[in-house]
């Protein structure tokens, strides 16, 4: 199964092979940022499984404040619109912006598939849905070492505490 998707002038069109390994719906300030949202949701597929069939999408380098290493940011040129991300951190990995998908409900939102992380600065009214892993900041440390997740039991928003 293919699922394709691009920016908003068309210059840019990529396809995705396969579901992907797992979607994270991130909170963290940089995510807010480059979204313009409150948080990004971030199918992400092994680099093998995704590629550019139509032009040539530009790059900004990032440096991830929570890991110190390099976020590569791919995007469109010509109408601006981010695609997707590739990163130093996690090198066989690219992380799509969902909503650039064609159809960004063609991938499957689970509660095993599915992690929320940096709900530490999520954005007040945010409903986080139980029993999905969660995570104050990243799922792991620096080092790689996991940190232990929170799930909640009923819908939970952020900002009721």
């Amino acid at each position: 199964m293919d699922a394709q998707g691009g920016c908003l002038c068309g210059n840019i069109r990529y396809k995705a092979e396969n579901q992907p390994v797992r979607v994270t719906i991130c909170h963290c300030r940089f995510c807010q940022r480059a979204t313009g949202g409150a948080y990004l949701v971030e199918p992400v597929f092994e680099a093998q499984d995704f590629q550019v069939n139509k032009g040539s999408p530009k790059r900004y380098v990032h440096i991830s404040e929570g890991s110190g290493k390099k976020v590569f940011i791919h995007f469109c040129d010509n109408c601006g619109t981010k695609l997707f991300l590739t990163f130093q951190r996690f090198e066989n990995f690219v992380g799509v912006y969902g909503g650039t998908f064609d159809d960004p409900n063609w991938f499957e939102l689970t509660p095993e598939n599915t992690k929320q992380i940096f709900l530490g600065v999520a954005q007040r009214g945010t409903v986080i849905p139980p029993h999905v892993n969660t995570y104050l900041e990243h799922a792991s440390e620096r080092d790689g070492t996991p940190v232990a997740p929170k799930v909640f039991d009923a819908p939970y928003i952020i900002g009721n505490c």
